[in-house]
């Protein structure tokens, strides 16, 4: 983004100036969706289901994506959105007050401080961030102008997940000390896929961003894009995200202490950079000044399940958090479902299943003006994603690293504390200073 861009948003967000902002609650929020070919398809039917919001954008680096998803947002809603390949001439526009993210990992931050400076609130998909820098630098922007940023970890928007952590708080299990992140989900093989050209119509300078030039591949590119560290963070920051948020925060902790993370690519031999088994250990102090102890488990192929999370026919895998306490353990599934276990005798206790809307819980936060209501912050989910940015480093160093949250920085341990940026391309640069 130019300079113009920022010195525009920078002005409005100083002067208190932003034209799209709804005066009552009946005025319609325009919300313009990033990235539509897999998760943004989800975004565009929330939003098109809420009253008084209307689909007023859509941005997609494939121009055959987007003119798919442009016609069938005209004929669901009878209104025909504005159609952009590139971000930064979407900002452009005034008349849209939010901007909801659905791309890459490795664009989410970059395009989220973007339209924070443009003056939009945003919605952006989990992980917010790539990186360790960029978790910090997500949070600095959000506070430099002043937006509403929800981060898309939308198991926080749950009644029943809600009520699962306040019980805890209470005392429903005891003490806690140990939380367990289950991530089994069945991936098969990518295979191997050659160099090619960028398919017509898709503006593969855009969609790179950030990320170094690499010749296209159709494994770098639609959802493979996840097991390359330029653009993802294995399944790690893919879906067991979900479950490091949802363990950190029925452990009420902060950024851990110590991370290790040993695991492996097994059973296939194909394009695959990241890891597909992975174990994560953490190290927290509570702010009673207690130790915590927090573990996660990623698995790529078929596995157990586990005090009943998942047990559903047909379904490809595990995915939820176990909380142990000195009188029981909770069990959390991760479609909106906890279950509690009491005692040695293991007796059933209170159990509640009841998804949210992550959605409508921002478009509530964009229209009252109040950052508390919303279920998910940005700053609780920059925290949690670097649970994933630290484990990845431990896993790629092959080692313990430490972490100092003081200092933001591995102490002692350079190698460590580089891996915590990259070189960005010019211009899709994260900024260091707002």
């Amino acid at each position: 983004m130019n300079r113009r861009h920022f010195l525009m948003g920078a002005a409005a967000a100083g002067e208190g100036l932003r034209a799209s902002s709804p005066a009552s609650p009946n005025d319609t929020v325009r919300v313009a969706c990033v990235g539509l070919r897999g998760r943004g398809q989800n975004h565009i039917a929330a939003y098109s289901k809420l009253p008084n919001v209307e689909v007023a954008a859509l941005c997609d680096v494939d121009e055959r994506i987007l003119k798919e998803r442009v016609d069938q947002v005209e004929a669901t809603t009878q209104k025909r959105p504005a159609a952009f390949t590139d971000l930064r001439q979407l900002l452009e526009d005034r008349s849209i007050d939010a901007v909801s993210i659905a791309t890459p990992n490795h664009s989410h931050a970059l395009q989220a401080i973007w339209s924070m400076a443009a003056g939009k609130d945003v919605y952006v998909e989990k992980p917010c961030t790539h990186n360790m820098f960029e978790s910090r630098q997500i949070v600095a922007a959000r506070a430099r102008y002043n937006r509403v940023v929800q981060d898309g970890v939308q198991s926080r928007s749950s009644p029943a997940l809600q009520e699962a952590v306040q019980r805890m708080r209470e005392g429903l299990v005891g003490d806690l000390y140990l939380a367990r992140g289950l991530c089994f989900k069945w991936r098969n093989t990518i295979g191997r896929k050659p160099v090619a050209a960028a398919p017509a119509g898709v503006n593969y300078d855009l969609w790179l961003g950030p990320a170094p030039v690499h010749p296209f591949t159709e494994n770098r590119f639609h959802y493979n894009w996840h097991w390359f560290w330029d653009y993802g963070d294995g399944d790690l920051g893919n879906q067991a995200i979900h479950e490091l948020d949802m363990a950190r925060w029925g452990l009420g902790v902060g950024y851990p202490t110590r991370v290790t993370a040993l695991g492996g690519h097994f059973m296939f031999d194909d394009d695959q950079e990241t890891p597909n088994t992975l174990t994560a250990l953490y190290e927290f102090r509570a702010p009673d000044g207690t130790k915590k102890t927090m573990e996660c488990a990623v698995r790529h192929w078929i596995a157990n399940h586990e005090a009943g999370i998942g047990e559903r026919p047909g379904e490809g895998g595990t995915i939820g958090d176990i909380f142990y306490g000195s009188k029981g353990y909770v069990a959390v599934d991760g479609y909106g479902k906890y279950s509690t276990f009491l005692g040695r005798r293991q007796e059933a206790g209170p159990s509640r299943t009841e998804s949210g809307d992550h959605w409508a819980n921002f478009i509530a936060a964009v229209r009252s003006r109040k950052q508390e209501l919303l279920s998910a912050p940005v700053e609780e989910g920059a925290i949690s994603c670097t649970l994933v940015h630290l484990a990845n480093i431990s896993y790629r160093l092959g080692r313990s690293i430490v972490f100092d949250a003081a200092t933001y920085t591995c102490p002692g341990d350079p190698q460590a504390t580089a891996l915590f940026t990259r070189d960005y391309r010019k211009p899709f640069v994260v900024p260091e200073k707002f």
